[in-house]
């Protein structure tokens, strides 16, 4: 099974990543390197990650990006297509 494939060119991911605190990023860019050397179902598995399905989104997932923020990111073939970042756990599902 091929490695997991990083797309960070979702306009609303980057204008949050863009925006994050320099420890915020490190833990980001850190947890983007190590999905960058995982297969999909290290991913699934990882407790760290918490990959979980947004309900009613078919296609839609989040995953612990950091320690306060959640990435809602859509599975494409190998790529993992990172969408948004939400400090707010709930609002990574869409409700307030």
């Amino acid at each position: 099974m091929a490695l997991v494939l990083l797309d960070l060119n979702y306009p609303d991911f980057q204008t949050q990543f863009l925006t994050l605190d320099t420890d915020e990023l490190r833990a980001c860019v850190k947890a983007l390197a190590k999905i960058r050397k995982m297969r999909w179902e290290d991913v699934h598995r990882d407790p760290g990650l918490k990959w979980e399905q947004v309900k009613g989104s078919t296609g839609r997932f989040t995953l612990r990006i950091t320690r306060q923020a959640r990435a809602v990111v859509a599975r494409e073939g190998d790529f993992m297509r990172f969408q948004a970042l939400y400090f707010d756990h709930d609002s990574a599902y869409g409700k307030k």
